[in-house]
C-alpha cells in the first residue's frame, strides 16, 4: 500500500482569516467531550447551553447536535475571533486535517482556495497530520435516536450518567 501524499508533511499555518468560521452555512457537530468542554468553558448548565448555542440536525439515522449560526452564517461563538478558542470543538481544532480534504493532493489543493493557510508557513510533519486526522475521525458526534424529542432531551440522555460527564468531573479533580 502506498503512503499518503501527506506522509512527508504539508505546509499549513492558520492565518486567522476565519473563513472556516464565518459567512457560509455549515455544521459543527458536537461530540460528548466537545459538549462538556464547551459547557464548562461557558459556565452554563446543559439545557441552557443547548437552548442558547445549539440545534438538532437530522442525520438520516438520528439527531446530532450542532452549534448554531448567527445571521450571515457566522459561528455563534464568533465575535472578532473565537470566543471559546481554548474549548473549541475537535472539528474546529483539527481543520484542515480532515478526511475528504486529505484524501488526495487534489482535494488538499482544492481546499486551499477556501483556506489561505494551506501551503503556507511551517511544515506540519506526517506524524502530526496523522494525529490530527485520527483525533477528527475518533471524535464521533453525538447521535440521538429519533424517539427523543429535542425540546425535552436531558443531560443523562445525551451524556449518560456514567459517561463523558462523569469522567470529565473526575479528571477535573486530579
Amino acid at each position: 500500500m502506498s503512503k499518503p501524499f501527506w506522509a512527508d508533511g504539508l505546509r499549513f499555518s492558520c492565518t486567522r482569516c476565519s473563513a472556516c468560521c464565518r459567512q457560509e452555512p455549515g455544521l459543527v457537530l458536537l461530540s460528548a467531550s466537545d459538549l462538556v468542554r464547551l459547557m464548562r468553558h461557558t459556565g452554563l448548565a446543559f439545557r441552557v447551553f443547548l437552548d442558547k448555542f445549539t440545534r438538532s440536525v437530522d442525520m438520516g439515522n438520528g439527531w446530532s447536535i450542532s452549534l448554531t449560526e448567527k445571521p450571515g452564517y457566522d459561528c455563534v461563538f464568533w465575535d472578532g475571533g473565537c470566543t471559546v478558542y481554548q474549548a473549541r470543538p475537535v472539528q474546529c481544532s483539527t481543520y484542515p486535517f480532515w478526511p475528504g480534504i486529505l484524501d488526495s493532493e487534489r482535494d488538499w489543493l482544492s481546499e486551499a482556495h477556501e483556506c489561505p493557510g494551506i501551503g503556507r508557513g511551517t511544515v506540519i510533519d506526517g506524524a502530526e497530520i496523522a494525529r490530527r486526522l485520527e483525533a477528527r475521525m475518533s471524535n464521533k458526534p453525538i447521535l440521538l435516536d429519533y424517539t427523543f424529542r429535542w425540546e425535552t432531551v436531558d443531560e443523562d440522555t445525551v451524556l449518560g450518567r456514567t459517561g463523558v460527564l462523569a469522567h470529565a468531573d473526575h479528571a477535573g479533580r486530579t
